[in-house]
């Protein structure tokens, strides 16, 4: 497993991180972190709104073998956790109280990274980062990061934390082969400012392992789960899933699985600090894995631009935070 630096912090973080979105309640799940403890993963991402804070106690389990100091724990707030008026988004009370409660559950001081799961119209920025300079003043944040924020609001995010102390550090984009939106706007402000990438569903939900060819849903696949198809249905589009079938033999020419390579392009990129994967088994964690390290050359890169064509997805206004009305 190789290391990048995070932005221009001193924080190292291994170049696949494992996140637990979809994995927190999988029987594997243990495994599954104890498998990427193996492979020298050592970021590892939970939120509290997922199973009601289940997840961060699962992983906390999951993670009791390891040291402390060797992990980098990234949480982050903004999605609704219980209901009440405050239970959501990025408002102060919010902020503190969430935070105490993923430190509570994941049995720990402190969180490395603190995320802003996405941009809150209601709350003024002023207040999110004057909540988050006291946290980190307090040693409970070491860094901050956002997820899926605009290069407008990035740039106004940057300003206050520069002005209050904030490392801000971090940016979780949605990126992969197929979804490029981050690239024109995002990535080279976030490269002016010093802000890394932890770059979410590299492998496109899993289609880009080509499991779902001729809209196959397999057993055992998040499209063939009723509590986790909904995130992978609207990508099983026939000319997706052929064109992702062509870059099995660009894989298999480059000593890779498709994984591998969707994986591998994603790092590609320099301004990613980690890819983050959500594997289901022990084996796909080790598979992954192994795709830190990979340099792709120039003929892969271009092949897979042309065979991947028209289903890129480009427009950085896609880039997606809820309106103000979301809850």
């Amino acid at each position: 497993m190789r290391f990048r630096q995070l932005g221009h912090s001193g924080l190292s973080v291994s170049e696949i991180s494992y996140g637990n979105w979809l994995t927190h309640g999988l029987p594997e799940f243990k495994a599954c972190v104890r498998a990427a403890l193996r492979a020298g993963v050592n970021t590892f991402h939970t939120a509290p709104m997922l199973g009601d804070g289940h997840a961060d106690e699962m992983l906390a389990d999951a993670l009791s073998s390891a040291a402390r100091e060797d992990l980098v724990l990234c949480t982050g707030a903004y999605w609704p956790e219980t209901l009440g008026p405050n239970r959501a988004g990025l408002g102060r009370k919010h902020l503190v109280g969430s935070l105490d409660g993923s430190l509570r559950r994941l049995g720990t001081d402190y969180v490395d990274v603190f995320q802003l799961l996405r941009y809150d119209y209601k709350t003024p920025l002023e207040e999110t980062f004057l909540a988050l300079s006291d946290l980190v003043q307090q040693g409970k944040i070491l860094y901050v990061g956002t997820s899926e924020w605009n290069a407008e609001q990035l740039q106004a995010a940057a300003h206050l934390a520069a002005a209050l102390r904030v490392p801000l550090v971090s940016n979780q984009p949605h990126y992969s082969m197929v979804w490029r939106v981050p690239e024109s706007q995002v990535f080279p402000l976030c490269q002016r400012l010093g802000i890394g990438q932890l770059a979410c569903a590299p492998l496109i939900q899993g289609v880009a392992t080509g499991k779902y060819a001729g809209g196959e849903r397999p057993a055992g696949s998040r499209a063939a789960n009723p509590a986790t198809s909904a995130a992978v249905a609207p990508l099983l589009f026939p000319d997706l899933l052929d064109r992702i079938g062509l870059l099995a033999g660009v894989a298999q020419a480059a000593g890779l699985t498709p994984a591998q390579l969707a994986i591998a392009w994603v790092l590609q990129n320099e301004t990613v600090a980690s890819a983050v994967i959500g594997a289901s088994t022990p084996e796909q964690i080790e598979e992954n894995a192994a795709a830190s390290g990979v340099e792709l050359s120039l003929d892969v890169l271009t092949q897979i631009d042309e065979l991947l064509g028209r289903v890129v997805q480009t427009d950085p206004r896609m880039t997606f935070s809820p309106p103000q009305h979301a809850f």
